[in-house]
């Protein structure tokens, strides 16, 4: 990092402190959150790369008025099966592996992430666990992730080059409380974020699904007390911010809907759609996801944990996935 860069953040940082963020930039927003877009306008300039099995127009104005798509059917099966397959391998034998996991649990608190070493193998395979940046390790989740009708959508919505930013993988429910994106995960430009929802199971209502308030992602931004972005010296908590979402929501009349889609289909969110974990009421019921994250390279121009190294990286699909400096022996492990 040159020496000019090096002043640029430090700017950047005090500016943050003493002038936090109260909402998005608007000089910075991904054109579609602009005040009224032209989506027709935009696609004849920008018209996608992929030859998709939806109606574009539409799925960008139902992503413009209520912060998400749902795009049906469009993962075949076998890649499916395939990431699902390298995922199992993981966790049954997860003392070959090097991995990052996270356990919400109270015998394994402090809840942080550990390498997968570290975890007995029952508990992997049970609730509250996080499996952190699998398609590093997998070049069937690289592929899954950046699937041409994803990616083709991604594109639309930001405009600009993708990049991955992480992923996760659930075998159960999270039944987290309600909550938003990118207070946490979090680029240069807070308002680059989208988050793909892969299923890989048929979606149970007693599974625990994933729920979400239509329209939300336009709700006034919850302030931290440093700012609408959660930081270790932030004087509000999440649970207060899952208060204040669910309240606004209810304020604002925004349905909640629950999300029961099937093996294949993908939901894409807004950074700012509120979103949670619904109860799981069958134990025994599973809610195989694969979750992920984006952004784009003007927002994101390095792995998000490394932002002083140049990025070893590839391409799928025109997507950019940072390897992860960690871990370099374990990328593209699972062939």
């Amino acid at each position: 990092m040159s020496i000019l860069q090096r002043i640029k953040r430090k700017t950047e940082k005090l500016k943050d402190r003493f002038f936090p963020l109260k909402e998005f930039n608007p000089n910075t927003l991904p054109w579609i959150d602009r005040p009224n877009p032209e989506i027709s306008r935009f696609l004849r300039a920008n018209p996608p790369r992929y030859n998709v099995p939806y109606d574009m127009a539409e799925k960008l104005s139902h992503w413009e008025q209520n912060g998400y798509v749902v795009l049906e059917k469009i993962v075949p099966e076998e890649m499916i099966d395939k990431f699902w397959g390298d995922f199992r391998e993981l966790v049954g034998n997860p003392e070959k592996y090097d991995l990052s996991v996270r356990i919400d649990l109270e015998e394994f608190k402090p809840n942080q992430e550990r390498n997968i070493k570290d975890f007995p193998k029952e508990a992997l395979l049970g609730k509250y666990v996080k499996i952190n940046d699998f398609h590093n390790s997998s070049v069937a989740g690289k592929k899954l992730m950046t699937h041409p009708y994803i990616v083709a959508f991604l594109e639309a919505i930001f405009g600009q080059k993708v990049v991955v930013m992480q992923s996760l993988v659930f075998m159960y429910g999270s039944q987290q409380p309600t909550h938003q994106d990118f207070p946490w995960v979090t680029a240069r430009i807070p308002s680059h974020l989208a988050a793909a929802w892969i299923a890989l199971e048929d979606i149970k209502i007693d599974s625990g699904p994933l729920y979400y308030y239509i329209g939300s992602h336009k709700m006034p931004k919850f302030d931290f007390g440093t700012g609408i972005l959660f930081k270790p010296d932030s004087t509000r908590s999440p649970l207060e911010f899952a208060s204040y979402l669910d309240q606004t929501s209810a304020d604002l009349k925004l349905p909640k809907e629950t999300l029961l889609i099937k093996k294949g289909d993908v939901l894409i969110w807004h950074a700012a759609l509120a979103h949670g974990g619904s109860p799981i009421t069958n134990p025994d019921q599973t809610r195989k996801s694969f979750v992920c994250h984006y952004s784009t390279e003007q927002a994101l121009p390095y792995h998000r944990n490394f932002p002083t190294q140049i990025p070893v990286r590839q391409e799928y699909n025109g997507v950019y996935i940072y390897n992860n400096p960690l871990l370099p022996n374990a990328e593209d492990i699972f062939k």
